[in-house]
């Protein structure tokens, strides 16, 4: 649907070679006319219509729950646009002036699967397939297999989680930009994956980068690839995330943690959907659907200066957002159930059997980490447990760091009462260290383990690698220094064993 003939025109016969059927409309009544006349696979609409915009046509679509899936052209540069389509429920979007194999493909994608997993046909758009309302349709109707098991992995039927799982099942359709924002240990990306699976690029490849964890110096060849003599020891062209995400969903990990000169390259990539290879002369289009993930309020960093405003607009099309641990006690029960399961599977151990006692101590805990510090607890309580039941009052006694697990993790003193060991006052934020003090190290968890490490070691060499004799100094259980081995790969010799 377009104002101007010619345009219309090409698009039309643009459509017809590649086998559709069309019908083409100069304004929005003709349109709506054709709609309520026949159903149609897709509508392509210009933006800006004789009679009113082509974000009327969507919103009347959306109201009358018809099926067809909506690709808006807007004029070039139009970022805001763009952004208020896909809000609107767009499929997907084309920058004027509009390139033809660029059109070919959105609407190749808009096509190619219908809700269900039904395949469309090309020639389809006189179907009069009855509109199921949405209140009457659940969440996941017409799910595919694999989709159901991806949305399986997020545990927990609290309405917090149905209300996520839902809004992945609603958005996943789509091509519009994702940003899945949450605490860090709430799964975002599970529900990254989840919103792969229950799309129509399920079949293509997903690709997780996590954008903190790549040096500054690599970031741009890694986003989009490098050609053979780019840089030294380029041996050889190389493809980057975006290329290897095609087809597919790139998911970018912790996207507040991007330098501001790569999320200005980013954003090109997205606007144009192309990018240019290190060492290239020529742009490669992409056809990538970008789904980001952060644990940071970036709205708060765009007004401090640390993220692109266009780039979290674009970003931002569409929130879902992650509840934390504490916001969903309910599902603590069958959380603990499938972790204990998975933890038991890969430990090669039954599965222990978790007592009512044991999950009161657990909602007795911050979990400030979430699901990831759940499972750690869990993993921990499973190799320091005897018998068949699930133990958490075990208490480390090699200086290990480890918690008592009977009492809350930040234990607090009861009004009035006074600490039997005092406590050094904190220096005051921006002081310099007292004299002697050791340097705050900068991964508390590799120190520890790193501590524990040493002393397991200095053990093990003293009891000359007799494990049992190393764990009775140690006032441990076989089992327990068996899986602080494994755990911190400590090399044993063979033969002096038990």
């Amino acid at each position: 649907m377009d104002d101007e003939p010619d345009l219309r025109t090409l698009y039309e016969l643009t459509l017809l070679r590649e086998g559709y059927l069309v019908e083409a409309a100069s304004s929005v009544e003709e349109a709506w006319q054709h709609l309520q006349a026949n159903r149609f696979d897709a509508v392509i609409t210009d933006m800006r219509l004789p009679d009113g915009l082509g974000l009327e046509l969507l919103q009347r679509i959306a109201r009358h729950q018809r099926s067809e899936r909506c690709v808006v052209m807007t004029a070039y540069g139009s970022a805001e646009n763009a952004v208020e389509a896909l809000k609107a429920g767009a499929f997907d979007y084309l920058t004027k002036p509009v390139d033809l194999k660029q059109f070919r493909s959105v609407v190749a994608s808009a096509v190619q699967e219908r809700p269900g997993g039904t395949p469309a046909r090309p020639a389809s758009p006189r179907e009069s397939a009855p509109v199921v309302p949405a209140e009457e349709a659940p969440a996941e109707a017409g799910v595919a297999p694999a989709a159901r098991a991806a949305l399986a992995r997020l545990v927990g039927e609290s309405d917090a989680m149905r209300a996520v799982k839902a809004r992945i099942v609603r958005v996943a359709r789509g091509m519009a930009p994702v940003l899945i924002h949450g605490e860090s240990g709430t799964g975002k990306e599970l529900v990254a994956r989840a919103l792969h699976a229950c799309s129509q690029r399920a079949g293509g490849p997903f690709v997780a980068v996590n954008c903190g964890a790549i040096p500054e110096a690599l970031l741009e060849a890694e986003f989009f690839g490098a050609r053979k003599g780019s840089y030294t020891g380029a041996m050889q062209d190389r493809d980057g995330y975006f290329q290897a995400a095609r087809g597919g969903t790139l998911f970018l990990d912790e996207i507040g943690d991007l330098p501001l000169a790569m999320q200005s390259k980013l954003l090109r990539a997205i606007q144009e959907r192309c990018v240019r290879p290190i060492g290239s002369t020529q742009e490669e289009p992409v056809d990538v659907r970008i789904v980001s993930a952060t644990h940071k309020d970036l709205q708060a960093e765009v007004l401090a200066g640390r993220f692109r405003q266009d780039l979290f607009y674009r970003l931002n099309v569409i929130e879902v957002r992650l509840p934390p641990l504490r916001e969903r006690r309910e599902d603590l029960s069958a959380l603990c159930t499938a972790l204990l399961a998975r933890i038991a599977e890969e430990s090669g151990q039954p599965v222990p059997r978790m007592t009512m006692q044991v999950l009161l101590k657990l909602e007795s805990h911050p979990l400030r980490g979430n699901v990831r510090e759940l499972e750690n607890l869990l993993h921990r309580a499973v190799a320091l447990s005897e018998g068949d039941t699930l133990q958490l009052d075990v208490e480390a006694a090699d200086g290990s760091g480890l918690q008592d697990l009977s009492m809350p993790l930040f234990a607090m003193p009861a009004p009035g009462a006074v600490t039997a060991v005092p406590v050094p006052e904190a220096a005051p934020t921006g002081s310099p260290a007292m004299a002697g003090d050791p340097p705050v190290p900068a991964d508390l968890q590799q120190y520890l383990d790193d501590q524990e490490r040493g002393i397991v070691e200095r053990a093990l060499r003293e009891a000359n690698y007799n494990r049992t004799a190393a764990a009775a100094r140690l006032g441990l259980s076989l089992r327990q220094i068996r899986y602080r081995i494994a755990r911190l790969g400590i090399a044993v010799p063979h033969g002096d064993d038990d």
